[in-house]
C-alpha cells in the first residue's frame, strides 16, 4: 500500500538528505523525517557555550564537500554554502614550538618536511596527479567495473599497508611519519592495522587537490543547503518526528533509513528475516570520542606561530606517540596522552565568534561508551603547546562518548564513523552484498554510513541507496 509519498527517508544526516534529493530530482514525492529539532545529523551548528559563539556540534572540516561526486555538482553555493579555505589545511604539532604543516601545494609541503620531503612527494605524487579520479573510485567501491582501476591499483598497493610499517620503509625523519600518522588517526584504528596508510593518503591527497575547507557560518549551512534543494524539487523535511518503529512511517513505496544496523533492527523488528537480522546484530562499532568546544578570549597562543595558519590541528606528537594513544583506545584503555583533533574555524571565519574572541573545536578518542570527561586532560595537552591557553577560556561545552550518542543515536558508544572501518568492514558493511543498501524487506533500504563507502560528510551512501531504489522500483 502506498499513500501520499513515494519515498520516506528516516533521518536527515547528509546521507539521508542526499538520498532524498536524488529521489526528488528523479520525480519522486519525498518526505524526510528527523527526530531532532533541526536537520543535519552530523552537520549541525549551535551556540553551545555563549551567545554569539557558533560551534559545529559534530563535523567541522569538509574536504569531501568539494570532492565527493554526490556533492560537488549540486551547486551548493547557489543555496548559501560558502566554502572558506584556511591558509593551510593542516598543522601537526610534534612538540611545543614545532609543527609541520600540510600545505595545499605538494611541493611546499615537501620543503617543510626536510629529509622527509622527497619521500612525501613520491608517496603522494601519483594520487595528487590523478586529481578526483582517486576519490571517485574509492567512494564508489562496489561499482562494476571499478572506476579508474589503474589509479585504484596504484593507491591500493601502498594504501593497504599499516602506517607503522610504511613509515619504517619510507621516511628517515620524524616529521613525515607524524604528519601521515595524524591523518591516519581519523580511521580510529590501530596504526598497526592494514589500510591505515590508505586513510592517511586519502586525506592528504584531498588536502593537496581540493583543500580542507569549512562552511562559512558552520556546518549547518551544508544541511540547510541540501534541504533547500530538496524543497526546490518538491520534497518535504519535517523535524521533531521521532520514528520508533516502521509503523510510525507514513505509507510509501520505499523507506530509506539513515540509521545504523542496531537502530534498523529496532525499527523493523520481526519484519527482518532472522538470518539478516543476526548479521546486522554482529555489525561492529568502533571507539568513541570525547568532544569539547571552547569560547576563547583571543586566539590560541601557539608556541609555534605557524600552527595558527591551519584550519585543522593534530595535537599528536611523533608517530610513536600517536600510535600509543590509538593503541590504548583500541585496547579499551584511556590513553595516557590523548591524540587530539582540533579545528580553529574562527581564525578564518569571523562569523563564528564575536569580535576579538575565538572558538576552538576538538575531540580525542576514547574507548566505546567511555563516560570519562577528558576536558582537563585535553586542556593540559593544549596548554603544553600553547602556554596561556587556559587563561583565555571563557566557557566550554563537553560531550562524553555516551552524551555524543544521546545527541545522535547513530553514534553508538560515541563512534562518529558509523562502525569500524577496518579492511573487512570497509566493503562488507553492514553485510556481504553487491547491493548492501537494499534489505531483504521489499521497499526497505539502508542509507547511512554503515553502508559503503562509510563515514564522512560525502553523501555517497545516500546516493547509492537512492540509486538502488531507482533500479529496483522505477516509477
Amino acid at each position: 500500500m502506498t499513500g501520499e509519498w513515494d519515498a520516506v527517508v528516516v533521518g536527515s544526516g547528509p546521507n539521508g538528505l542526499v538520498a532524498a534529493l536524488e529521489l526528488a530530482r528523479s520525480g519522486w514525492k519525498v518526505l524526510v523525517l528527523e527526530r531532532a529539532d533541526a536537520p543535519g545529523g552530523g552537520t549541525r551548528t549551535a551556540e553551545l557555550t555563549l551567545p554569539g559563539f557558533r560551534h559545529d556540534v559534530c563535523s567541522a572540516i569538509h574536504p569531501l564537500g568539494l570532492a565527493s561526486p554526490a556533492l560537488r555538482d549540486l551547486d551548493l553555493e547557489r543555496v548559501g554554502v560558502e566554502w572558506v579555505h584556511p591558509d593551510a589545511p593542516l598543522a601537526h604539532a610534534l612538540r611545543p614550538g614545532h609543527s609541520v604543516l600540510q600545505e595545499r601545494s605538494l611541493a611546499a609541503t615537501a620543503v617543510g618536511l626536510g629529509v622527509d620531503g622527497r619521500p612525501w612527494e613520491r608517496l603522494f605524487g601519483p594520487s595528487v596527479r590523478s586529481g578526483l579520479d582517486l576519490v571517485d573510485g574509492l567512494l564508489d567501491p562496489l561499482h562494476v567495473p571499478p572506476r579508474h582501476p589503474v589509479t585504484l591499483a596504484r593507491y591500493g598497493a601502498v594504501g593497504l599497508w599499516s602506517v607503522s610499517a610504511l613509515a619504517r620503509r619510507r621516511f628517515r625523519g620524524d616529521d613525515g611519519p607524524a604528519l601521515l600518522a595524524g591523518m591516519a588517526g581519523h580511521s580510529m584504528l590501530s596504526l598497526d592495522a592494514p589500510i591505515t596508510t590508505g586513510f592517511g593518503m586519502l586525506l592528504g591527497q584531498l588536502a593537496h587537490v581540493v583543500g580542507w575547507p569549512m562552511a562559512r557560518g558552520g556546518s549547518q549551512a551544508i544541511a540547510d543547503g541540501l534541504v533547500a534543494l530538496i524543497e526546490e524539487h518538491g520534497g518535504t523535511v519535517r523535524c521533531g518526528e521521532d520514528v520508533r518503529t516502521l509503523d510510525d512511517v507514513p505509507p510509501a513505496r520505499a523507506v530509506l533509513c539513515d540509521v545504523t544496523p542496531r537502530q534498523l533492527v529496532a525499527l523493523a523488528g520481526d519484519r527482518l528475516p532472522s538470518r539478516y537480522r543476526r548479521m546486522l546484530e554482529r555489525y561492529r562499532y568502533g571507539a568513541g570520542v570525547c568532544k569539547v568546544d571552547w569560547a576563547l578570549d583571543g586566539p590560541v597562543p601557539w608556541k609555534d606561530p605557524a600552527t595558527a595558519r591551519a584550519g585543522t590541528v593534530h595535537l599528536g606528537g611523533t608517530l610513536a606517540e600517536v600510535r600509543a594513544s590509538e593503541e590504548a583506545v583500541v585496547a579499551g584503555r584511556l590513553p595516557e596522552v590523548p591524540f587530539m583533533l582540533l579545528a580553529q574555524q574562527s581564525n578564518f571565519d569571523p562569523t563564528r565568534a564575536p569580535a576579538g574572541t575565538q572558538t576552538l573545536w576538538g575531540y580525542c578518542h576514547v574507548p566505546a561508551g567511555c563516560d570519562v570527561d577528558m576536558t582537563a586532560a585535553m586542556e593540559d595537552r593544549i596548554e603544553a603547546f600553547a602556554p596561556g591557553f587556559k587563561d583565555l577560556v571563557l566557557a566550554r561545552h563537553t560531550m562524553t562518548a555516551p552524551q555524543v550518542e544521546a545527541y545522535n543515536p547513530n553514534y553508538i558508544g560515541g563512534d562518529i564513523n558509523g562502525g569500524v572501518a577496518d579492511l573487512r568492514q570497509f566493503l562488507l558493511r553492514p553485510v556481504p552484498s553487491l547491493d548492501p543498501w537494499a534489505t531483504p524487506v521489499e521497499g526497505l533500504y539502508l542509507c547511512s554510513s554503515a553502508t559503503p563507502p562509510g563515514g564522512g560528510v560525502h553523501g555517497m551512501c545516500g546516493r547509492a541507496a537512492a540509486r538502488s531504489v531507482l533500479r529496483r522500483q522505477p516509477l
